[in-house]
């Protein structure tokens, strides 16, 4: 019999809903530079963060935010021999990705201040046993 794969604890839910929340914005970020095809998006959400995104998550995605006038899209020949869909932000596009950044960067600096305690290592509010919470990956 094959062993299904355990479901998520709590905090690994949690975890893919923080970066199902913040895929948008990534994706609005990622194009700030100029025009990606999928691929591209993708390897860019790789290489510049924790996120690991696959093709079936973020074409829905790039669909709705077309839908909202945010990204266009277009085909382009490639000398691959066939052609790829490029995104690029539109001027609204460029104007919400910018209005999600101070917002984003407002929640993490006020998140980051209150998580600061969390991470210093004070044996006064240690219980006898156990070892401090850090926010660095194991």
């Amino acid at each position: 019999m094959n062993n299904p794969t355990p479901p998520p604890d709590g905090a690994e839910k949690w975890e893919i809903q923080l970066r199902k929340g913040s895929l948008e914005l990534a994706i609005l970020a990622a194009l700030w530079e100029g025009p990606l095809y999928g691929l591209e998006i993708l390897r860019n959400l790789e290489s510049g963060s924790d996120l690991v995104v696959v093709e079936g998550t973020v074409y829905p995605l790039l669909t709705r935010l077309r839908g909202l006038s945010l990204v266009a899209s277009e085909w382009v020949e490639s000398d691959s021999g066939h052609p790829r869909k490029y995104y690029r932000l539109t001027d609204s596009g460029r104007q919400r990705v910018l209005a999600m950044a101070r917002i984003w960067s407002r929640f993490s600096a006020s998140m980051s201040s209150l998580l600061a305690p969390l991470s210093q290592e004070n044996p006064r509010h240690q219980q006898p046993g156990r070892q401090p919470l850090t926010m660095e990956k194991p």
